[in-house]
């Protein structure tokens, strides 16, 4: 299927009060329900009126508590991980109130077992008529190992070793039905065709798993793969397997470098580079004017504690950052501390001369996504230079407020970009394969 000249969009959730954003849950115009099915339900029906191609929830299996070693900061201050529901049960309530945009949910390859993973993306497939996506990632956080004690805590290059092999089982379980193997004759009583269901008998280094699959193969055939891995390991995993790369850069020469390496790393896995959608994150502030959007952002600021940054900050480098001094900055603190500490903050920093206070309010205000700050023209007119540079395929929205950011964005980014020509006025198909333009999943 030959790739569409359109921008794809995504929704970015997590099923709790903070996304990237961390002072959603402090909204001063209205009580975000971040409990509510209700809260997720108006959501998906903003985004499905925005004719986005899919929303997916992040998810992590673990509370912050690397900060001071413990939970006290993170629950405290509400910070990324202080609350995240499982969103398979949302995804399968969203299923049945939206009709076109595709659902995917995070699930990793470290704490789980293919059977499960594959049993649950064709059940939430199937009940969404091809609308499924899974978000792979490997964990890498101690809280979470400490979670799963039966669970080997494996090193980085090691989780993804088992995440390929995890990979290979799950797709063979989706293959196990041919397409036509459900028959359905009622008048013979012919359910399927045992012929076209097949034994997996798969043994390798890190699983077992007989199968077949008990759930026939789903409208897609699989379910879309979408992965972030962004170091050379990550990378690798994702050109095997991906088809849509989630990525967050801070600016539009790290977005081309990013994507010159995909495209290298797909290169070297005999894929071509249209063989995965590779989206950027943003966070867009909108106003009538520039003025009125940079006042949004600075309230939005204006709510994030430093610590709650740290605290998330702390959990994504697995890394303890209460020794350092708040009133310190980043570069005075260089020839101390754990060099993956050091090295996050001054990433965080940019080379300009910030205190780690400062730090942790950047990293709170929206885990380093890209702000676009303006009107919806000024959104959407850099928005096309992004892709029209060929530094993306479209973009990951990661909501500043809910369901605010979205509501914003759909009434008035979306109809400049279906004017540009660069976004469609409607959905052409039902699957997410439909809307992305890739092939179906086939064996």
């Amino acid at each position: 299927m030959a790739k569409s000249k359109m921008m794809h969009l995504c929704g970015f959730l997590i099923a709790g009060p903070v996304v990237h954003s961390h002072a959603i849950w402090r909204n001063p115009k209205h009580t975000t329900d971040f409990l509510s099915l209700e809260h997720y339900t108006r959501i998906a029906k903003v985004l499905e009126r925005g004719r986005f191609d899919f929303m997916f929830f992040a998810d992590r299996l673990a509370i912050a508590d690397r900060y001071g070693a413990s939970h006290v900061t993170g629950i405290r201050h509400g910070d990324q991980d202080a609350t995240r529901m499982d969103p398979m049960p949302i995804l399968g309530a969203l299923a049945a109130v939206t009709s076109r945009i595709g659902l995917g949910a995070t699930r990793s390859t470290t704490y789980d077992a293919p059977y499960n993973i594959a049993r649950e993306f064709a059940t939430l497939d199937h009940i969404s008529a091809g609308r499924a996506a899974w978000n792979v990632v490997t964990s890498m956080n101690d809280g979470e190992a400490l979670n799963y004690g039966n669970v080997p805590h494996l090193g980085h290059d090691e989780r993804y070793d088992r995440a390929d092999e995890f990979m290979e089982v799950a797709f063979k379980l989706w293959d196990s039905w041919e397409p036509d193997a459900l028959v359905l004759d009622r008048a013979r009583g012919i359910y399927a065709d045992p012929g076209k269901v097949h034994y997996l008998n798969h043994s390798g280094k890190w699983f077992q798993s007989r199968g077949p699959l008990n759930i026939p193969r789903g409208p897609q055939g699989r379910p879309v793969v979408i992965q972030a891995g962004s170091s050379g390991r990550g990378k690798a995993f994702a050109a095997r397997w991906s088809e849509v790369i989630f990525a967050l850069q801070p600016n539009m020469e790290r977005m081309h470098k990013f994507t010159g390496e995909v495209h290298a790393a797909l290169a070297q896995q005999g894929r071509p580079a249209d063989a995965s959608r590779i989206l950027m994150a943003i966070m867009p502030f909108i106003g009538e004017s520039r003025a009125e959007a940079e006042e949004k952002r600075d309230l939005h600021d204006s709510l994030v504690d430093p610590l709650v940054g740290l605290s998330t900050l702390g959990a994504h480098a697995n890394a303890d950052f209460s020794a350092l001094p708040l009133d310190e900055s980043v570069e005075s603190v260089s020839s101390s501390g754990s060099q993956g500490n050091i090295n996050a903050l001054k990433s965080i920093a940019a080379g300009e001369p910030i205190s780690i206070a400062e730090a942790g309010r950047i990293y709170g205000r929206g885990v380093m996504c890209p702000r676009l700050i303006g009107t919806a023209k000024d959104v959407a007119d850099e928005m096309a230079e992004i892709v029209a540079s060929g530094a993306a395929d479209g973009f990951v929205v990661s909501p500043a407020f809910l369901p605010d950011t979205f509501e914003d964005f759909v009434d008035g980014v979306v109809p400049i970009l279906q004017d540009k020509g660069l976004f469609r006025r409607d959905y052409a198909g039902v699957t997410l394969r439909d809307h992305l333009g890739i092939a179906d999943g086939a064996a």
